[in-house]
């Protein structure tokens, strides 16, 4: 018998795997570890290169030396990469802490001057919506 080791995985896999798990007659951790076999047995028949793929995320290689497919997987994690980044922003609370002042859009789309609080201090203009 192989032995285990404790591992954390998120709410919604876990919740995922147990209500595949129940429909397969496997627990939850057996789901989980059906599904990484499988996610393994691919990576390793795949025909993509998981390694150069690596190094260019990584920043060991250079992105157009990957070809089309490569390039899709790298495209595809940078896009997820970038909205993790976004969601963690505030800015508001950014600059207040650091006493700044700031322009945004307001939700009418004009520009607009913020104090460190986030109050408006001034409206600056308009975008011109036939500017591309």
């Amino acid at each position: 018998m192989a032995s285990t080791i404790p591992t954390r995985v998120t709410t919604e896999l876990f919740e995922t795997a147990k209500v595949v798990g129940d429909m397969t007659s496997r627990s939850a951790a057996q789901q989980i570890e059906h599904w990484a076999r499988i996610g393994r047995e691919v990576e390793l028949a795949s025909t993509l290169a998981q390694r150069d793929i690596t190094a260019v995320l990584s920043g060991a290689m250079e992105y157009d030396d990957l070809g089309t497919e490569e390039q899709a997987v790298v495209r595809a994690r940078w896009a997820s990469l970038m909205k993790e980044r976004r969601e963690s922003l505030d800015l508001v609370r950014d600059f207040g802490l650091r006493n700044e002042t700031y322009v945004d859009l307001d939700d009418q789309g004009r520009i607009v001057r913020h104090a460190p609080d986030g109050a408006v201090i001034e409206i600056i203009g308009e975008l011109d919506p036939t500017a591309e």
